[in-house]
């Protein structure tokens, strides 16, 4: 089956965001159409990959930890994991206050921070009711699948 232009152009287009954002894969579905582009480990070299972002310096971007909270027991911990690869970021917007603050409460199904994914902002949610512990990201660092954001001592 040969492809149209406008498929090769769509694969393109695929690529250069694999590219933008330092995928190693992108899948995209549309009217039947599926294309799924994936970058060989050959080609992901650190030479494929964009620079990295430099971080903020100021201090509200370092990650925090609980100071008055006591530490609490390995068992009595829980992990928010990102669920996909994407930029963490703890408000919403620059000028808003953050979701959740270490030492501060938070219950099930509460927005705890936000995953930018190709310019779409997923609200990531606790799915414990507990005290933020430790927050493991800075703000605006680059996120994988699985990694952990925050440590929730579950009460």
């Amino acid at each position: 089956m040969e492809m149209s232009h406008r498929d090769r152009e769509s694969i393109r287009e695929l690529a250069d965001i694999l590219d933008a954002k330092g995928l190693t894969e992108i899948e995209y579905e549309r009217g039947g159409l599926r294309l799924r582009v994936v970058r060989t480990a050959a080609a992901a070299g650190p030479e494929a990959l964009p620079p990295p972002r430099p971080a903020a310096a100021s201090e509200a971007s370092k990650p925090e930890t609980a100071e008055a909270p006591p530490e609490p027991e390995d068992d009595a911990t829980q992990s928010i994991v990102s669920p996909m690869v994407g930029t963490f970021y703890t408000a919403p917007s620059p000028d808003a206050p953050a979701f959740v603050q270490v030492g501060g409460r938070v219950s099930r199904g509460q927005s705890v921070c936000i995953i930018e994914a190709m310019k779409l902002m997923n609200e990531i949610e606790s799915d414990c009711d507990g005290v933020v512990a430790r927050r493991l990201v800075e703000n605006g660092q680059s996120v994988e699948f699985g990694q952990a954001l925050f440590e929730i001592a579950v009460s």
